[in-house]
């Protein structure tokens, strides 16, 4: 009996400096970053065979599928996930990283950046090309408090092969050119009065980063 006690007492002795170690200490906050972005990476991962949710659920081909059975479809998967968000609210975070993100459907944000808590800012378009809009965007971010900026750019773009094809170039002019004047609109980005002097004071920093679209790693362009 006196055995089992003090089996009993250690392990409840263990678990409190485990619990101590991993609530209170930086390496133990680590853990709970890193075991995190597992459990939501275990998330994707569960609901990625399950067919009976996919778009082409029930249908031998996507091709099948009406517009209003994809609304269908989205209605549904809202309806359950707003759910959950209301039993599960989240902490608010003020954004202090602006991201431009190509549309591709390969890449999440979240898995890019491992953090789920909603310091990004994320605007999407195709070929991660920047307009006069993002860039008013990403200027009133800055505004706000945003003190990086990452601009990227992926392996295997779509739009970067239509701007490199000369058929489809004919075809998809717009996209052409806004991916053709990427560099020229980074660079009328960067010499806006305001951002210009942030960049100067060292109160933002701008980055250009190539994603690998299969392992989704940032690289310094």
């Amino acid at each position: 009996m006196r055995r089992r006690l003090v089996i009993l007492g250690s392990l409840i002795a263990l678990l409190g400096i485990g619990s101590w170690w991993f609530f209170a200490t930086s390496n133990g906050r680590a853990a709970q970053f890193v075991v995190g972005g597992a459990l939501v990476n275990l998330g994707y991962r569960m609901q990625d065979h399950l067919a009976s949710y996919d778009f082409a659920s029930h249908h031998e081909h996507a091709e099948s599928l009406t517009p209003g059975d994809v609304w269908a479809e989205v209605q549904r998967q809202n309806k359950m996930a707003a759910e959950v968000r209301s039993m599960f609210p989240r902490t608010a975070h003020h954004p202090l990283v602006a991201m431009v993100v190509c549309m591709d459907a390969r890449l999440d944000t979240n898995e890019l950046t491992g953090d789920t808590r909603k310091y990004y800012y994320v605007i999407r378009t195709a070929g991660s090309a920047i307009e006069d809009e993002e860039g008013d965007m990403l200027e009133l971010a800055v505004a706000n408090g945003v003190k990086l900026i990452l601009l990227t750019t992926h392996s295997e773009c779509a739009a970067e092969r239509a701007a490199a094809d000369p058929a489809q170039r004919q075809r998809y002019p717009a996209l052409t050119r806004s991916v053709l004047e990427r560099g020229q609109r980074l660079r009328e980005l960067l010499a806006r009065p305001f951002l210009a002097e942030k960049i100067a004071k060292g109160e933002l920093l701008v980055k250009q980063m190539d994603i690998d679209t299969r392992t989704e790693q940032l690289t310094t362009k």
